[in-house]
Protein backbone atom coordinates (compact mmCIF):
# COMPACT_ATOMS: atom_id res chain seq x y z
CA UNK A 1 0.00 0.00 0.00
CA UNK A 2 2.92 2.15 0.58
CA UNK A 3 4.35 2.21 -2.82
CA UNK A 4 0.82 2.77 -4.51
CA UNK A 5 0.15 6.10 -2.04
CA UNK A 6 3.52 6.95 -2.84
CA UNK A 7 2.60 6.55 -6.80
CA UNK A 8 -0.40 8.73 -6.36
CA UNK A 9 0.74 11.75 -4.51
CA UNK A 10 3.47 11.76 -6.97
CA UNK A 11 1.32 11.25 -10.04
CA UNK A 12 -0.66 14.46 -8.49
CA UNK A 13 2.00 16.87 -7.91
CA UNK A 14 3.37 15.98 -11.19
CA UNK A 15 0.09 16.54 -13.28
CA UNK A 16 -0.69 20.03 -10.44
CA UNK A 17 3.06 21.02 -11.32
CA UNK A 18 2.75 20.50 -15.08
CA UNK A 19 -0.63 22.72 -14.99
CA UNK A 20 0.96 25.24 -13.28
CA UNK A 21 3.91 25.76 -14.55
CA UNK A 22 2.36 25.41 -17.83
CA UNK A 23 -0.19 28.16 -17.26
CA UNK A 24 2.07 30.44 -16.14
CA UNK A 25 4.50 29.80 -19.14
CA UNK A 26 1.58 30.30 -21.64
CA UNK A 27 0.14 33.67 -19.50
CA UNK A 28 4.12 35.09 -19.72
CA UNK A 29 4.20 33.94 -23.28
CA UNK A 30 1.15 35.90 -24.29
CA UNK A 31 2.25 38.95 -22.32
CA UNK A 32 5.62 38.72 -23.91
CA UNK A 33 3.65 38.47 -27.31
CA UNK A 34 1.87 41.45 -26.62
CA UNK A 35 5.50 43.51 -26.20
CA UNK A 36 6.70 41.89 -29.06
CA UNK A 37 3.70 43.09 -31.23
CA UNK A 38 4.44 46.65 -30.13
CA UNK A 39 7.43 46.69 -32.03
CA UNK A 40 11.53 46.89 -31.58
CA UNK A 41 11.40 50.59 -31.41
CA UNK A 42 10.06 51.06 -28.18
CA UNK A 43 12.42 48.90 -26.54
CA UNK A 44 15.73 50.77 -25.78
CA UNK A 45 18.08 49.67 -24.13
CA UNK A 46 16.16 50.99 -20.44
CA UNK A 47 13.31 49.26 -21.37
CA UNK A 48 14.96 45.86 -22.21
CA UNK A 49 16.50 45.50 -19.21
CA UNK A 50 13.00 45.85 -17.82
CA UNK A 51 11.70 43.18 -19.78
CA UNK A 52 14.23 40.54 -18.71
CA UNK A 53 13.92 41.48 -15.25
CA UNK A 54 10.29 41.41 -15.33
CA UNK A 55 10.34 38.06 -17.49
CA UNK A 56 13.08 36.64 -14.52
CA UNK A 57 10.92 37.84 -11.80
CA UNK A 58 7.92 35.94 -12.79
CA UNK A 59 9.82 33.03 -13.57
CA UNK A 60 11.26 32.88 -9.86
CA UNK A 61 7.68 33.76 -8.66
CA UNK A 62 6.57 30.58 -10.43
CA UNK A 63 8.63 28.03 -9.53
CA UNK A 64 8.41 29.63 -6.15
CA UNK A 65 4.44 28.52 -6.53
CA UNK A 66 5.89 25.28 -7.38
CA UNK A 67 7.67 25.01 -4.72
CA UNK A 68 4.63 25.93 -2.48
CA UNK A 69 2.74 22.97 -3.46
CA UNK A 70 5.15 20.66 -3.19
CA UNK A 71 5.70 22.33 0.16
CA UNK A 72 2.10 21.77 1.44
CA UNK A 73 2.07 18.30 0.60
CA UNK A 74 5.21 17.58 2.79
CA UNK A 75 3.66 19.86 5.04
CA UNK A 76 -0.10 17.48 5.63
CA UNK A 77 2.10 14.17 4.99
CA UNK A 78 5.52 14.22 6.40
CA UNK A 79 6.50 17.55 8.41
CA UNK A 80 5.06 19.49 11.34
CA UNK A 81 6.33 23.11 10.64
CA UNK A 82 5.70 24.92 6.92
CA UNK A 83 9.10 25.97 7.68
CA UNK A 84 10.24 22.51 7.27
CA UNK A 85 8.29 21.81 4.79
CA UNK A 86 9.14 24.73 2.41
CA UNK A 87 12.74 24.29 2.88
CA UNK A 88 12.78 20.64 2.26
CA UNK A 89 10.48 21.67 -1.19
CA UNK A 90 13.19 24.52 -1.92
CA UNK A 91 16.42 22.62 -1.56
CA UNK A 92 15.07 19.16 -3.23
CA UNK A 93 13.08 21.03 -6.29
CA UNK A 94 16.48 23.39 -6.87
CA UNK A 95 18.41 19.52 -6.43
CA UNK A 96 20.82 21.26 -3.65
CA UNK A 97 19.92 18.56 -1.08
CA UNK A 98 21.21 19.28 2.06
CA UNK A 99 20.49 16.53 3.92
CA UNK A 100 19.73 17.96 6.67
CA UNK A 101 15.96 17.09 6.42
CA UNK A 102 14.68 13.66 5.31
CA UNK A 103 11.40 12.23 4.55
CA UNK A 104 9.89 9.45 6.69
CA UNK A 105 10.98 5.84 4.64
CA UNK A 106 6.73 5.69 3.30
CA UNK A 107 7.65 9.01 1.28
CA UNK A 108 11.29 8.84 0.30
CA UNK A 109 10.96 8.41 -3.08
CA UNK A 110 8.87 12.24 -3.02
CA UNK A 111 12.44 13.86 -2.64
CA UNK A 112 14.19 12.79 -6.10
CA UNK A 113 11.15 13.43 -7.98
CA UNK A 114 10.59 16.88 -7.18
CA UNK A 115 14.16 17.18 -7.99
CA UNK A 116 14.08 16.00 -11.61
CA UNK A 117 10.74 17.92 -12.02
CA UNK A 118 12.75 21.23 -10.64
CA UNK A 119 15.65 20.51 -13.54
CA UNK A 120 12.72 20.18 -15.95
CA UNK A 121 11.02 23.19 -14.87
CA UNK A 122 14.11 24.64 -14.69
CA UNK A 123 15.02 24.28 -18.31
CA UNK A 124 11.50 25.44 -19.79
CA UNK A 125 12.51 28.53 -17.70
CA UNK A 126 15.81 28.99 -19.06
CA UNK A 127 14.66 28.33 -22.49
CA UNK A 128 11.75 31.17 -22.11
CA UNK A 129 15.10 33.69 -21.06
CA UNK A 130 16.73 32.92 -23.97
CA UNK A 131 14.31 33.27 -26.19
CA UNK A 132 13.26 36.53 -24.61
CA UNK A 133 17.13 38.05 -25.36
CA UNK A 134 17.33 36.26 -28.38
CA UNK A 135 14.49 38.10 -29.44
CA UNK A 136 16.17 41.45 -28.14
CA UNK A 137 19.35 40.78 -29.63
CA UNK A 138 18.42 39.75 -33.10
CA UNK A 139 15.64 42.63 -33.66
CA UNK A 140 12.44 41.73 -34.95
CA UNK A 141 13.77 40.17 -38.77
CA UNK A 142 14.68 37.25 -36.39
CA UNK A 143 12.19 37.12 -33.98
CA UNK A 144 10.32 33.80 -32.47
CA UNK A 145 8.11 35.49 -30.49
CA UNK A 146 6.52 37.66 -32.74
CA UNK A 147 2.90 36.64 -33.97
CA UNK A 148 3.67 36.46 -37.93
CA UNK A 149 3.65 32.59 -39.25
CA UNK A 150 6.78 31.57 -41.05
CA UNK A 151 5.85 29.25 -44.22
CA UNK A 152 7.35 25.95 -42.80
CA UNK A 153 8.68 23.34 -45.98
CA UNK A 154 9.80 20.08 -45.19
CA UNK A 155 13.08 18.26 -46.95
CA UNK A 156 13.13 15.22 -49.32
CA UNK A 157 13.57 13.42 -45.73
CA UNK A 158 10.59 14.81 -44.01
CA UNK A 159 12.36 17.44 -41.54
CA UNK A 160 10.78 20.99 -41.47
CA UNK A 161 13.16 23.82 -42.21
CA UNK A 162 12.07 27.37 -42.44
Amino acid sequence: MNLLQQIGAASLLVVLTLCLQCAGVAALITWLRSVAARGLRDLRMFHSAVLVMQTTVVVIVLHGMVILLWASCYRGLCFSTWESAFYFSASSYTTVGYGDLILPLKWRLLGPLESMVGMLMSGISVGLLFAVITHLVEGESQSRLSLRAEPVTADPIGLPQR
